[in-house]
């Protein structure tokens, strides 16, 4: 082992011996699942407590004078003595441990709770904190620490609180959001199905709604009208009626009564993404300590329902589309006709080979969507439990059940080209010798890959935080009149992210005009807000000057007016904030997730050249640099290589640009109103074709 090598690494001198610290009055457990805490509790066996907060029983033996020495406090504590467990109870209230689970990759792997004395030798963890952790309870572990000094306390219980962080540091986000089960049973709670029983009943209280649902008069689904009780402008209670269905009457009742909350928020199909701006709205108007009594409710109801539903998980569910057994026939058939090309000599093998991936990967692609159709139909008066898992966003998505009930698909082999025959089979119905083979290749990578990822994409993490850890908070405004212009950004027709999503949280840096009225929405040096977000969209601006923190003008560190919101409290940011350490582990963060996606999806492949483009909105077409010519079948072919498809929404604003190949077929004329996701043109990406003009005989 040379010099060096004693040095590097993790298990070096520096990192092992140096700036690795051992504490005193730390434990570490497997956690399990605590659903009747609160948000700011965890559970902390008894026998793990009496070692973690031994000093403070010894000094309070004494001061009551139960113990004479600290000697016999020791030895009452080892006896057990039930007065130490009266003193543990009042010791260990109001004061805060530190959770903390394995690896650490952003702020939120340690947090505070107040912990509640519970028998067993397992920690109990609040089923909410769990996203923040990226905790589940398949045998974690977790650490505690307990501060000790009054002022380590009080820095815990302020500033890492679970209670104190809702919001993702990363994105503003909410990380204290529903998942799984929970989203489960409020997507099943705010289901509205059609002609079920009760239908048109109208309810005055939600008292007579629960006596209904009890009696079996009306089901969770049914359609009625009931009265809600809300506040208006002013704060002042009034009372609405409403169309709903009995179960989003009892989501509404937990509901904080303010102004910007209302009904509406709640009236409509509840999947992960609906709960999670239910979330953010409450947090935004109502304040953190509303937000943190309303997930805890909201976590109650989600168990309580999911578990009254009763949905299952049976082979049934999977339902195998009729249509499967006639598309595979048909891209056969395609093949067959690329083989006798490659045969003919008028194509090559590299074109064959990239035709019949892509003939199969849309293949692959129409069986799953008929897959996903044939399960989303109401069956007897029940929906698919299946297709409410994927679609509620709790568990599964439709690639996993694209491979359970409707054709594997390509498979990759280890080098990572593309294996030209798919597996036509699925897991319902079992796959042949040859198939399974074929996808052992990329399930045995995906394991490698991982193991192997997961380490290099720490290492970037901490070449981040090296790079990024002098990015401090070091004055309010540098003054300067500098700034970036930013707009959406759209890749291929595609709007990535929205303007919205690029200047909410940031600081104008002249004046934000409207461009009919010249009236300011936003003033210079004003943080651009939601409402204020909402006047620009109105406004139909298209670019928005803002400060950025690549333009600040502080000679050490950056001001804060250049970095705007800090998005883990929604406020300005404050003076002194790490912000370039909390930049560099949100991008290391995901990074480390995303090593673990290969390993998910087990080797399946996603694989096409684009060769169509669609309708990104609703709106009117406008055809640029137009020159086509009729084919036989009657349809317009692009002839030059300069056809641009622009898509203009209500406002007359252009929301997108799609340039159209030689060859392509032109699905739009100018002036054509299209819904979102129609066809505007389509090509075959692998062929360069040879058009003609007129019609005659080729020699």
């Amino acid at each position: 082992k040379s010099l060096a090598d004693m040095l590097k690494g993790k298990q070096g001198r520096f990192r092992q011996n140096l700036l690795g610290k051992r504490v005193d009055y730390s434990g570490r457990s497997v956690i399990v699942v605590g659903p009747e805490l609160k948000l700011h509790q965890c559970g902390l066996p008894k026998k793990m407590a009496l070692e973690l907060f031994k000093p403070f029983i010894y000094s309070k033996l004494e001061l009551y004078g139960m113990a004479s020495t600290i000697k016999a406090a020791k030895r009452m504590v080892e006896k057990e003595r039930p007065e130490v467990w009266d003193i543990l109870e009042e010791v260990i209230r109001e004061h805060p441990v530190l959770l903390n689970r394995a690896p650490t990759l952003h702020r939120l792997g340690i947090q505070a709770f107040e912990p509640v004395l519970i028998e067993g030798k397992a920690i109990q963890l609040h089923p909410l904190v769990c996203t923040a952790f990226n905790a589940d309870f398949d045998g974690d572990q977790m650490a505690v620490h307990v501060p000790l000094s009054l002022e380590a306390q009080l820095e815990a219980r302020v500033l890492m609180m679970s209670t104190n962080n809702i919001l993702s540091p990363a994105s503003g986000k909410p990380i204290i959001v529903p998942t799984q089960d929970i989203v489960l049973g409020l997507y099943y709670l705010s289901m509205e199905r059609p002609g079920a029983p009760g239908e048109g009943m109208a309810f005055g209280t939600i008292g007579e709604i629960e006596q209904a649902l009890d009696s079996g008069a009306v089901t969770l689904h049914s359609r009625i009208k009931a009265r809600y009780r809300d506040v208006d402008k002013e704060g002042n209670p009034v009372t609405v009626r409403v169309e709903t269905t009995p179960g989003r009457m009892l989501v509404a009742q937990i509901l904080p009564r303010h102004p910007q909350v209302g009904f509406k928020l709640v009236n409509r199909l509840m999947t992960k993404r609906e709960i999670t701006e239910v979330i953010d709205t409450v947090y935004r108007h109502c304040g953190q300590k509303e937000t943190v009594i309303f997930a805890d409710r909201l976590m109650m109801l989600g168990f309580t329902r999911a578990c009254r539903a009763g949905i299952s998980f049976g082979k049934d569910d999977l339902v195998i589309p009729a249509a499967k057994e006639d598309l595979v026939q048909k891209t056969r058939k395609q093949i067959e006709e690329y083989e006798q090309q490659y045969q003919d000599g008028l194509i090559t093998q590299g074109e064959k080979y990239n035709k019949v991936v892509d003939a199969w990967s849309q293949c692959t692609d129409r069986v799953a969507d008929e897959m996903m159709k044939s399960m989303a139909q109401w069956r007897d008066g029940q929906i698919n439990s299946v297709y409410m898992m994927a679609d509620s966003g709790a568990r599964g998505s439709a690639a996993q059940f694209k491979q359970l009930a409707g054709m594997r698909g390509l498979m990759a082999k280890p080098s990572g080209e593309i294996i030209e025959t798919p597996i036509i089979s699925n897991f319902k119905e079992g796959l042949t010798v040859l198939e399974y083979f074929n996808s052992t290749h990329g399930a045995r990578k995906g394991l490698a890959d991982t193991a192997l990822k997961t380490a290099n994409s720490g290492y970037l993490t901490r070449r981040l935080v090296d790079v990024a850890q002098d990015c401090i908070i070091t004055e309010d405004d540098c003054g300067t009149t500098r700034g970036l212009e930013l707009g959406a950004v759209v890749e291929g027709g595609q709007v990535i992210a929205t303007l919205t999503e690029r200047i909410l949280g940031r600081t104008a840096s002249e004046n934000v005009l409207d461009p009919v009225t010249g009236e300011v929405l936003v003033d210079a040096g004003e943080i651009i807000d939601e409402e204020k977000v909402d006047r620009i969209e109105r406004a139909g601006l298209e670019t928005v000057r803002i400060r950025s923190v690549l333009t600040c003008e502080t000679k050490v560190g950056v001001c804060a007016r250049c970095y705007g919101r800090d998005l883990a409290r929604g406020t300005s940011v404050n003076v002194g904030e790490a912000v370039g350490v909390i930049a560099a582990q949100s991008i290391g963060e995901p990074g480390t997730q995303l090593t673990m996606r290969t390993f998910h999806i087990g080797g399946a492949v996603q694989a096409t050249e684009q060769s169509s483009v669609e309708a990104v909105l609703d709106g009117t077409i406008r055809v640029k640099n137009k020159n086509v010519v009729v084919n036989s079948e009657g349809v317009p072919i692009v002839m030059n290589r300069s056809t641009e498809v622009t898509l203009i929404d209500a406002n007359n604003r252009v929301r997108a640009h799609h340039k159209v190949p030689y060859g392509a077929r032109l699905l739009v004329a100018e002036g054509q109103r299209v819904k979102k996701g129609d066809r505007l043109a389509e090509w075959d990406p692998y062929t360069l074709p040879i058009i003609t003009e007129r019609e005659g005989t080729a020699q």
